[in-house]
């Protein structure tokens, strides 16, 4: 079994639960409750116990803090995934949802999301799926819309035949407020 890493010692427990205190943020706090416990004697078995995780994760705690600190226990945001297109794809693309599909070229008359992969794939080689094309392209400041509906026999002149009129302004009842009934 691997010897326990030390606790940097220029902080005391006393420090750590000052920052606890002031932190808004409830996992370092629990993070600089188990490394305070540590540096007050304790095992980091009992540690581990109060935190409500294993060891290895104490150990990671203490590395962490060895490191930066009581910052280097606040919550970290997780390192995003990287870009399947570099800046040429990407504006090549917002070229092409610009301009639209050709219909004779392309066999579509609107970009879907699927086509749009087709084109990626045909164009550079690259499989993307519809669920990750579309978060490139809302990064890139698109929004799905589409047009409303129409029916192919609709006619101008029948939508204003069909359209609901409103309701009369309100009118006062005949009765009085309070009338009496016999």
């Amino acid at each position: 079994m691997a010897a326990a890493v030390d606790v940097r010692s220029d902080y005391t427990s006393a420090d750590l639960r000052r920052c606890a205190r002031r932190s808004g943020d409830a996992d370092q706090v629990r993070r600089l409750l188990a490394v305070a416990l540590i540096l007050d004697g304790g095992s980091r078995g009992e540690a581990a116990k109060v935190a409500g995780v294993t060891l290895q994760i104490v150990r990671d705690w203490v590395l962490r803090f060895n490191a930066s600190g009581p910052d280097g226990l606040a919550t970290r945001k997780a390192p995003e995934r990287a870009s399947i297109l570099n800046e040429e794809q990407r504006a090549r693309l917002a070229a092409v949802v610009e301009a639209g599909p050709i219909p004779a070229a392309h066999g579509v008359v609107r970009w879907r999301l699927a086509d749009l992969a087709q084109w990626i794939w045909d164009e550079f080689a690259l499989s993307v799926t519809r669920h990750t094309l579309g978060r490139e392209l809302r990064a890139m400041g698109y929004r799905k819309l589409s047009a409303r509906p129409r029916h192919h026999g609709q006619k101008p002149d029948d939508i204003v035949d069909f359209k609901k009129a409103s309701p009369p302004v309100w009118r006062r009842s005949r009765g009085g407020y309070r009338e009496e009934r016999r």
